[in-house]
């Protein structure tokens, strides 16, 4: 029997310098040249309004991790958990024309449903036989 190597540990991020990964180095790095840029080109108190907020957000969303997952990937879940909430409400807001529509339709498929032949014995036997033999036997070539 053939043997497979399962990978281990898939969750762990490649390191780049110490205990900093890539993803935390590249989030460091912007916020450090757009910090460097508001310094250079920047009034002082923008400088330090900037240093304030982006560099602590920076590292936010370099180092801190909630329940396990990336601080970023949290944000998204808040993100879509308010845009989509889990609770549905139904809101009465058809028209006697949808409804009538919407009966119609479901009319038309309980008559489809009532169309449909019954099961022949043979072709339960053949499907059985299909089954069990994995595939193999063909009812089309007993005929």
């Amino acid at each position: 029997m053939q043997q497979f190597i399962v990978p281990q540990f898939i969750d762990v991020e490649d390191k780049i310098f110490g205990p900093i990964t890539t993803r935390q180095f590249l989030i460091l790095l912007v916020a450090g040249i757009t910090i460097f840029f508001t310094y250079r080109f920047g009034d002082f108190s923008l400088f330090i309004v900037m240093l304030a907020l982006g560099g602590g957000s920076s590292l936010v969303f370099a180092f801190v991790r909630i329940n396990g997952q990336a601080f970023h990937y949290f944000l998204l879940n808040i993100i879509q958990t308010v845009r989509r909430p889990s609770r549905r409400i139904w809101s009465k807001r058809y028209t006697k024309r949808d409804l009538d529509y919407l009966r119609k339709q479901t009319v038309e498929e309980q008559v489809e449903q009532e169309k449909k032949k019954p099961a022949r014995r043979e072709h339960i036997r053949d499907l059985a036989l299909l089954v069990n033999t994995g595939g193999f036997y063909r009812p089309e070539d007993d005929l």
